[in-house]
């Protein structure tokens, strides 16, 4: 699997999410975030990587990135016109509610109907031509609600590893055999269903999802230091979260938050 970086979501400010429409010009290398996300392609074509997979998508298809999840724009067709909507964690929760777990489990690809894009559409358009941002949140939630309504009358993973995932995101901590008997699936048929529809091994993602709650404990300050950050966030010791965090950044927790890297890594742009 190729290497991915990790770059949160481009949030400006205080706000708690954000559409931005794609400059074809550039592109976010392969990367993954705490935050979810969702792709609008309203027209024209695209091919993505996640994890081990690639997937070709078209006008009118809507893709979802749940947090964690590596992913990358390959190629497009000249007349790409793709808006891309993430929001905090904290966020969707509160927007989804109850419904946060069917959201979880629904379509991972959807294909709309030329009204559905057409509503979509118009709302990812008309975020710039609202000013107040207590309006802005409104009009996002909105649109982040909706998207999701439209998602969960389709599932295309296995429930395993929709159960899987929720449990996961709630309690990356989680040892296999543990999520196994939680979920209530075969620890070898959980991890085949996770791979085949994430793209991704069920260890490498249990290890992006500690790796990311690391991250925000140290920088949320709360008197986490490294070790008791790598406690809370799921580790077995401070020796394993360190040797993760080497594995997957190529440094040491230490330089990551001490020299910059982390912020010129949140910033890295690729030609496209």
């Amino acid at each position: 699997m190729a290497e991915a970086l990790y770059q949160p979501f481009p949030i400006p400010g205080r706000a708690r999410g954000h559409v931005w429409h794609h400059v074809p010009e550039t592109r976010r290398p392969r990367h993954f975030h705490a935050e979810p996300e969702l792709n609008l392609i309203a027209a024209g074509a695209a091919s993505f990587g996640y994890g081990e997979a690639t997937i070709e998508v078209s006008e009118g298809d809507l893709l979802w990135w749940p947090p964690g999840q590596d992913h990358v724009l390959l190629s497009a067709t000249p007349d790409l016109d793709l808006y891309v909507i993430g929001v905090t964690p904290a966020f969707s929760e509160q927007v989804l509610g109850d419904r946060l777990s069917g959201a979880l489990g629904g379509a991972a690809r959807l294909r709309l109907d030329a009204r559905a894009l057409a509503e979509l559409r118009a709302s990812c358009g008309s975020q710039a031509s609202v000013c107040d941002s207590a309006a802005l949140e409104r009009h996002l939630g909105e649109l982040w609600r909706e998207a999701h309504a439209l998602r969960v009358r389709t599932a295309d993973r296995h429930p395993l590893t929709a159960r899987a995932l929720s449990s996961l995101l709630a309690r990356p901590e989680l040892k296999r055999g543990e999520l196994a008997r939680l979920i209530q699936g075969n620890e070898s048929e959980v991890s085949r269903h996770f791979h085949r529809d994430l793209g991704l091994t069920l260890l490498t993602y249990r290890t992006r999802l500690r790796l990311l709650r690391f991250i925000q404990l140290v920088e949320s300050g709360g008197g986490h230091n490294f070790m008791a950050a790598a406690l809370v966030a799921g580790f077995g010791s401070y020796s394993q979260c360190h040797r993760s965090f080497q594995q997957a950044f190529d440094c040491t927790p230490r330089v990551f938050f001490e020299t910059g890297v982390g912020e010129r890594l949140k910033e890295r742009l690729a030609p496209f």
